[in-house]
C-alpha cells in the first residue's frame, strides 16, 4: 500500500527518539512506502525507499524499515540499508517501489522501462528472520528491444538455493543473506545471467 507523505511524516515524528529526531528524513526524499506486519506480532510496521541526500555521494536509494514496538505502538527504526536500491523519479519507467506481501514479506521492485535497448525488472523479496531482514527471493527478467530473442528470466529462492532460470532448474547452496550484505550480482550469478 502506498502511504501519503502526511501519514508517513506523522508516523515518523511520533516514532522519533531524541537521537533519531536529529536525523529526521525530509518527506520530499521518500519515494515509496508500505505498511505490513514484518515481524508477525500483529502490529503494523513500515518500510520506505528514501532518495539520497543531494551531494552525499550516494547514487542509489536507501531502505528504512521500522517495527512497531508492541508496547507503546511506536514505530522504531530497526534497519537502514543505505545506497541499496536503484531508480529515481526523474524519468518515467525507472521508479522503484516497495510493497507489503500477504505473508509478511517486503517486495522491493526496480526496473528500467525507458532507457537504452536493455529493459529489465528485478524483485527482491525481503523477510524478517532471526531478528534481522534477509533476502529470501530474487526475481529478474530482461529483454533487448532490438533483439527479441535476447531475453532472460529467473526466479530464485535464496534461502533454499533453488529456482529456475530461462525455464531450467537452478540449484546452489541455500543461504541466509542479510539485506545489507546483498548485491544484485549475487542473484544474477546464481541465475547464470551476465
Amino acid at each position: 500500500m502506498k502511504m501519503s507523505l502526511a501519514v508517513m511524516t506523522a508516523c515518523l515524528s511520533l516514532s522519533a527518539t531524541a537521537p533519531q529526531a536529529a536525523d529526521a528524513i525530509d518527506p520530499e526524499r521518500i519515494i515509496f512506502a508500505a505498511t505490513g506486519d514484518w515481524d508477525k506480532d500483529g502490529t503494523s510496521d513500515l518500510a520506505m525507499l528514501v532518495a539520497p541526500v543531494d551531494g552525499s555521494g550516494e547514487d542509489d536509494n536507501s531502505v528504512y524499515i521500522y517495527l512497531n514496538d508492541g508496547d507503546t505502538d511506536r514505530l522504531k527504526l530497526k534497519t537502514v540499508v543505505a545506497n541499496k536500491v536503484w531508480g529515481d523519479l526523474t524519468m518515467a519507467g525507472r521508479a522503484p517501489s516497495i510493497t507489503a506481501l500477504a505473508n509478511g514479506s517486503i517486495l522491493i521492485n526496480t526496473h528500467n522501462d525507458s532507457v537504452g535497448r536493455d529493459r529489465w525488472e528485478q524483485k527482491l523479496t525481503v523477510a524478517y528472520r532471526n531478528f534481522d531482514f534477509v533476502v529470501a527471493g530474487y526475481t529478474y527478467t530482461s529483454y533487448d528491444t532490438l533483439d527479441p530473442d535476447n531475453t532472460a528470466e529467473c526466479d530464485f529462492n535464496v534461502l533454499t538455493g533453488k529456482g529456475k532460470s530461462s525455464g531450467k532448474p537452478v540449484a546452489t547452496k541455500g543461504e541466509i543473506v542479510l539485506l545489507k550484505d546483498w548485491s544484485d550480482d549475487r542473484g544474477q550469478t546464481a541465475c547464470g545471467i551476465e
